[in-house]
């Protein structure tokens, strides 16, 4: 079984651990590769610390023309690869193809997007802010960046961040989850192909101890992180105690709003692609659906229907439309969620546990899942379950709605359906939320927008992606400049 290797200084290397643990495909169970995982780990941190420190200087000296060049050449062989690419997702993520490929299509998005950067980069200037005096702003690179990437988009979420630190002319550290290497390891075989100079983009692998090093480490200068709230809050506490700018994306308990006048057919497909959309696994997922005046239960019949009837198997099979969560452990956890939620007063209207699916039989697999009457005050309306859980809420205005979601600690998505202007404009304006969704079930910014997010839903000031992503990377310096006559005419 291959052990995978650590991307430092332009070549493959092994890792100084010897230790390793397997990775799995939760559809078959079946072991693909082993990854390096201990304490040793942390030696591997140095050595690519030390390989982007060689090269950080003189790449930050790289005009930003040349810098987004590599760029393009890695727009094209991520195109070219895609399907190898989305296969190699599905395999140890469990995705079904579609939404594979569209992972990475947004993946790719955002190397274009980072390919303006000439233009982003460009800044403010004041000519004569006071007699003979010019002001003016100018961007240099942060130095050496590195990010901690989650399982459930390994194909994605580290081009929230890559393309834009290289392009601003810092140097950059990955360190893919443990669960899902094998993406990025591909990634960066095509990375090796794109001209960077040796040192600019590593990639080490492990589990706690790898990361700990990262947010230790001095040269270390920004770190970037996806995943669940309870880490992001101690990714951002750690990394600042070390002197270093952060961006902590955590979970979410993402709230749909159903209106009594939204398009019914449309609104229920929809809705389900979001619950049940990578098996709940993703940050905008959404999980609690308020129902707004629905006294003869027409959406909730409609939102059970299209549940129902929604196909889970391996997702590389056609017409999968859901496949399998991560691990055994996650299935054990969202399972007792779900029966948590029926110890608190909740129905099960669709039950998904003990799903059998032929020929992959120890897969990880839970069918659609939906639960009415989820009473207010229980832990389940508060816990986010990342897994294909759908909770169906009454409620009777949309005043009744934003309240509830305004006490959500969480805040990342709140979307609204509906067919009036006036009920859209009320709710984009009043909800707490980062990313808000009129009539759309998945509020994911495009690339050139940021990956926003509020209260315990992101930790830190700039989010990924776009502007942000180049503000994120850049640490602006003031020059107030004066070049009087007489001086010039001394020499």
């Amino acid at each position: 079984m291959e052990l995978l290797q650590n991307y430092i200084d332009g070549e493959w290397r092994a890792s100084n651990e010897w230790q390793a643990i397997d990775v799995i495909n939760p559809a078959t169970q079946q072991c693909m590769a082993r990854v390096p995982y201990g304490g040793a780990t942390a030696r591997d941190v140095d050595e690519a610390v030390a390989a982007a420190s060689k090269v950080s200087a003189a790449w930050a000296e790289v005009p930003v023309m040349q810098r987004v060049q590599p760029l393009y050449r890695l727009k094209a062989l991520l195109e070219e690869h895609l399907e190898e690419l989305a296969e190699i997702v599905t395999n140890e993520c469990g995705k079904t193809r579609a939404e594979s490929i569209g992972e990475l299509q947004r993946a790719i998005e955002n190397v274009e997007t980072a390919c303006a950067t000439p233009v982003l980069m460009q800044s403010e200037f004041s000519e004569n802010i006071t007699r003979g005096i010019d002001e003016f702003v100018i961007r240099q690179p942060v130095g050496i960046c590195a990010c901690i990437a989650p399982f459930n988009f390994p194909g994605m979420i580290p081009f929230w961040f890559l393309p834009y630190a290289i392009a601003c002319g810092n140097t950059f550290l990955i360190k893919p989850s443990e669960k899902v290497p094998l993406t990025m390891q591909k990634v960066m075989g095509l990375i090796d192909r794109i001209g960077l100079p040796a040192g600019v983009v590593n990639l080490v692998h492990g589990g706690k101890e790898t990361v700990d090093a990262l947010l230790e480490h001095p040269q270390i200068k920004a770190i970037s992180f996806v995943g669940s709230t309870r880490v992001a809050r101690y990714i951002y506490a750690k990394a600042a105690q070390h002197g270093k700018r952060v961006q902590a994306q955590g979970g979410a308990k993402n709230p749909v709003v159903v209106l009594p006048d939204a398009d019914l057919e449309t609104t229920s497909r929809i809705v389900v692609d979001s619950v049940y959309g990578c098996a709940g696994q993703r940050c905008l997922a959404a999980s609690n659906i308020l129902l707004v005046g629905d006294r003869q239960g027409q959406v909730k019949d409609a939102l059970y229907e299209a549940a129902k009837s929604r196909k889970t198997g391996y997702g590389w099979a056609d017409g999968v439309e859901m496949g399998p969560v991560i691990s055994p452990g996650s299935k054990a956890r969202i399972e007792q969620l779900i029966e948590q939620g029926t110890h608190e007063g909740a129905k099960v209207l669709l039950d998904g546990r003990g799903a059998a699916i032929e020929g992959f039989e120890t897969g990880n697999f839970i069918k659609p899942t939906v639960l009415t009457d989820v009473p207010l005050d229980g832990e389940l309306i508060r816990t986010e379950i990342f897994g294909p859980v759908m909770s169906l809420i009454n409620l009777s205005t949309i005043e009744d709605a934003v309240t509830f979601i305004n006490r959500n600690a969480y805040g990342n998505m709140a979307c609204l359906f509906t067919s009036s202007g006036a009920s859209a404009r009320k709710f984009r304006s009043e909800a707490n939320a980062g990313n808000i969704g009129i009539n759309i079930g998945v509020a994911a910014p495009m690339a050139q927008f940021p990956f926003s997010g509020w209260n315990d839903s992101f930790f830190g000031d700039l989010h990924g992606q776009g502007r942000h992503a180049l503000e994120f990377f850049t640490q602006t310096k003031v020059v107030v400049e004066r070049w009087p006559k007489e001086w010039s005419r001394k020499f």
